[in-house]
């Protein structure tokens, strides 16, 4: 009777950091099967998510056929499209911002506890772009979106306890100068796989 491993799982929602574009990468320092660098200081952290996050990377593909032949001769990729969807359940103007693609944040007055800022979205076509990142709980994956745009709808619901207004977000993958709109590093052979 075959056998089978135990899988390598992963577990936990793990951590999403936001750059802005042409950051320079962690070093990817492993050590005991686990990344042990911190993320340069232009990666910052979003905070928590309402539920984790959500990776999805899509292949349209199509058949070429001939009449001669009932089955698809061939499949051809002719559509690839990834995302980064979750909900910030840290509501600050800054997530707002990076969630509107970094619009104008400005302090109107004071300072400290008499601070007032105000948040203005930019306009059509003025959008920023920015790297997302991920790293797992357990510092043994990290994935680096390249270029990204946030598409989805802001939509916030202010409610009542215990639910909490969270902003959600879905950064969807663009193809940066590289070509390479996205890339994974495993720390350790276990999770690598064979």
């Amino acid at each position: 009777m075959p056998t089978t491993a135990i899988p390598t799982v992963l577990r936990d929602p793990g951590f999403l950091f936001w750059a802005p574009l042409g950051s320079t990468l962690p070093a990817m320092t492993v050590v005991g099967s686990k990344f042990t660098d911190a993320w340069p200081v232009a990666w910052i952290s979003l905070g928590a998510t309402k539920d984790g996050s959500k990776l999805k990377y899509s292949t349209k593909l199509e058949a070429i056929s001939v009449a001669e032949i009932f089955d698809p001769i061939q499949w051809v990729t002719t559509e690839r499209e990834g995302s980064f969807a979750f909900a910030l359940a840290n509501y600050t103007l800054a997530n707002l911002n990076r969630a509107m693609n970094t619009g104008t944040l400005t302090t109107v007055s004071g300072s400290g506890t008499t601070l007032l800022s105000k948040l203005s979205p930019p306009t059509p076509g003025n959008e920023i772009r920015a790297m997302l990142g991920f790293e797992s709980t357990d510092a043994t994956l990290r994935g680096v979106a390249y270029q990204t745009i946030q598409g989805g709808d802001v939509e916030m619901e202010f409610q009542r306890a215990p639910d909490n207004t969270v902003i959600p977000c879905e950064f969807n993958f663009e193809v940066p100068t590289s070509g390479i709109p996205v890339d994974f590093w495993a720390a350790g052979v276990a999770r690598t796989g064979a």
